[in-house]
C-alpha cells in the first residue's frame, strides 16, 4: 500500500490497547506453511528462489478484548515486519519488486490469484496469513463484504508497485536483489519462513 494508507495505520496504531507478548503467544499457532513455487510467466517474474507461504489458521481470532485487525498488526510488528495497512487486496495483477510482503486476513474470506493468471487461486479467511517474497503477482478475484486484510513489511527494502510489463525487465534485476528477512511474521526467529527460504535459496 502507499506510503499515506501506512501513514494513517501507524496514528491509529498510536491510540490502540495492544496485546502484550504473553497474550500473543497464546493467539498464535505454530503452523507448517504450505509452500507454493510459482514460475516467471512472461509477464509476472513472480521469485525465482523464494516460495510464497501460506500458515493456515495461523492466528486465534475468536478473543473479544483485542479486534482481530490489532492482533495481526501486533503479531507482525513484534516479528520485526512493520510498515503496515489495513485494508482489502486491490484487484488486479501487481507484484512488488523491492520488498516482501506479508498478509494476514483479519476479517471475512477471499478468493486470491497468486503467482499470475497462471498461478494458484487461494481461498483464505480470517487467521490465514500469506506471505510473498518480491516479484509474487497476486490480485483480488473475490471476497465476503466485511473482508480485511493487514499487510506489512520486513525491515529492509522500499516499497513499489508494478503493474506494467514495460517494468519488467528492470523489476527482474530488483528482485533478485531482495534479501531474505531476519524473522518469520508469525513465528519470529525461529519461524519455519528462515528455513523454507534458507533451503530455497541453495537450490
Amino acid at each position: 500500500m502507499p506510503v499515506k494508507d501506512q501513514i494513517k495505520n501507524f496514528a491509529k496504531k498510536l491510540v490502540e490497547e495492544q496485546p502484550d507478548a504473553a497474550t500473543l503467544r497464546a493467539l498464535v499457532r505454530a503452523r507448517k506453511p504450505t509452500a507454493m513455487h510459482f514460475r516467471d510467466d512472461g509477464i509476472v517474474p513472480n521469485n525465482p528462489r523464494f516460495p510464497a507461504l501460506l500458515y493456515r489458521r495461523a492466528v486465534k481470532l475468536n478473543g473479544r478484548r483485542f479486534p482481530p485487525e490489532v492482533v495481526i498488526d501486533t503479531l507482525f510488528d513484534t516479528n520485526g515486519w512493520g510498515r503496515s495497512w489495513r485494508d482489502t487486496v486491490y484487484d488486479y495483477v501487481h507484484y512488488h519488486s523491492q520488498i516482501h510482503e506479508v498478509m494476514g486476513v483479519a476479517r471475512g474470506a477471499a478468493r486470491i490469484e497468486c503467482g499470475g493468471i497462471k498461478g494458484r487461486i487461494l481461498n483464505v479467511k480470517a487467521g490465514d496469513v500469506l506471505v510473498l517474497p518480491a516479484g509474487t503477482g497476486h490480485r483480488l478475484i473475490e471476497s465476503s463484504r466485511d473482508f480485511l486484510v493487514v499487510g506489512a513489511y520486513p525491515q529492509d527494502g522500499t516499497y513499489d508497485e508494478c503493474t506494467d510489463t514495460r517494468q519488467r525487465p528492470d523489476a527482474v534485476k530488483r528482485i533478485a536483489k531482495v534479501r531474505k528477512p531476519k524473522t518469520d511474521p508469525v513465528l519470529g526467529s525461529d519461524g519455519p519462513l528462515l528455513a523454507a527460504w534458507r533451503s530455497a535459496q541453495l537450490r
